[in-house]
């Protein structure tokens, strides 16, 4: 466990020798999430964490992304005091304004963030703090993620339902990551920094990355063949 600025406790696992990693999970992913990415990674130790209120880690409140940068600063430390980082989704977001205010982040890589997206539900923020965990998931995936209504339906009936339940509270957290949902203000970041999207994606994931990519001093793209935005990086 890694304790953050506010006292928090954050369950941290790593994997492998070599320079430091840390991973940092989307919306409804715990450190399981992105236990592919360690494993498909030699020649480095990679860190990956449950953030605030999911898995294993604490949730102190109130709630403020400015709390989970200092959570993802507490887990760079415990890896050696700098470290590159790989974001996914929701996730990449996080680690990218946590790279603009200043935590040691030698190098980026940025999974499909969710910046300039189509726009979604105008009253998704209202909706999405009044519901119960059971409606987050619901309209996280139905309306925001546009799953077809009878993979939905099938989903409520599988087993992994109650555990995205469980972890259903935190979809408010990724909410406040993105903010109004734009490209931020990255022109002072010259942290090398890469963002992927993959090929099977919808275009405008292609085209968010690119556009970050240019905006960035030091930003590059790069493209994953047949892959959508629930990666198999075994398979790339």
């Amino acid at each position: 466990m890694v304790t953050s600025k506010d006292g928090t406790l954050l369950a941290v696992g790593s994997v492998g020798a070599g320079p430091a990693v840390v991973c940092v999970g989307g919306a409804l992913n715990d450190r399981g999430s992105t236990a592919p990415v360690a494993a498909a990674m030699t020649g480095f130790t990679v860190y990956s964490y449950d953030r605030r209120g999911r898995g294993d880690s604490g949730d102190t409140q109130p709630y403020a992304v400015a709390r989970e940068i200092e959570d993802l600063a507490a887990v760079i430390e415990e890896a050696g005091g700098s470290a590159m980082v790989y974001g996914m989704s929701s996730g990449g977001v996080l680690a990218l304004r946590a790279a603009v205010a200043g935590v040691p982040i030698t190098r980026l890589a940025l999974y499909e963030p969710p910046l300039d997206a189509p726009a979604g539900p105008p009253d998704y923020t209202a909706r999405l703090a009044s519901a119960t965990p059971a409606e987050a998931l619901e309209l996280f995936l139905g309306e925001v993620m546009r799953m077809p209504p009878e993979a939905l339906a099938g989903m409520r009936q599988s087993p992994m339902w109650l555990a995205l339940e469980a972890v259903a509270p935190t979809l408010r957290y990724d909410n406040e990551v993105m903010a109004d949902g734009r490209i931020p203000d990255v022109s002072g970041l010259t942290t090398p920094t890469t963002v992927l999207a993959g090929t099977a994606s919808p275009d405008w994931m292609r085209e968010t990355a690119a556009t970050l990519a240019k905006a960035l001093p030091n930003g590059t793209t790069a493209l994953l063949q047949n892959q959508t935005h629930n990666a198999n990086l075994r398979g790339c």
